[in-house]
C-alpha cells in the first residue's frame, strides 16, 4: 500500500513522537524509509532551523540508528530550502506515497493555519499526509 514513506525530522518533540508511528507503518506495509532534514536560511525566526552541517548529519545518524534498532533501514535526504515546498519536492522526486509528519499543533487556528509547515505540504503535497498529533 505504501511502498516509500518519507519522514520529514527536525529536532522538534512532535517529530519525535511521529517516529513510532512511522515504525509501525514502515513495519505493516514493508516499505521503503526515506529520512529527510530540510535546512532552512535563516532569514526565518523559527526556533528549529539548523544551519549546522553538522547538527544536521548528527539528527539524520541518530534518526537512522533509531530506525536501525527496530530493523528498519532507512535512507538519509539533507536538502536545503523553504521546508513545506522542499518537502513536497522530495516527495515527488522519490515517488513517495505517504508522508508522516508530527504536527506541532499551529495548524489549530486560524491565526497559524496559513503559518504552519504541517499545513503547507498537506495543501501541496503529491501524495496522501499522514499528520501524527
Amino acid at each position: 500500500m505504501f511502498k516509500t514513506v518519507l519522514f520529514p525530522i527536525d529536532r522538534s518533540r512532535e517529530a519525535q513522537e511521529a517516529a513510532q508511528v512511522v515504525v509501525n507503518v514502515v513495519q505493516l506495509c514493508s516499505s521503503r524509509l526515506v529520512l529527510l532534514s530540510v535546512v532552512e536560511s535563516p532569514s526565518d525566526e523559527s526556533e528549529q532551523i539548523m544551519t549546522s552541517p553538522e547538527a544536521v548529519a548528527q539528527l539524520l545518524q541518530k534518526a537512522q540508528a533509531l530506525f536501525s534498532q527496530q530493523g528498519i533501514q532507512a535512507e538519509v535526504l539533507e536538502r536545503e530550502g523553504k521546508p513545506a515546498f522542499t518537502i513536497c519536492d522530495v516527495a515527488d522526486e522519490i515517488g513517495a506515497d505517504l508522508i508522516v509528519m508530527g504536527c506541532r499543533g499551529l495548524g489549530l487556528t486560524e491565526d497559524g493555519a496559513s503559518e504552519s509547515v504541517t499545513n503547507r505540504v498537506i495543501n501541496l503535497s503529491p501524495c496522501p499526509v499522514l499528520v501524527v498529533p
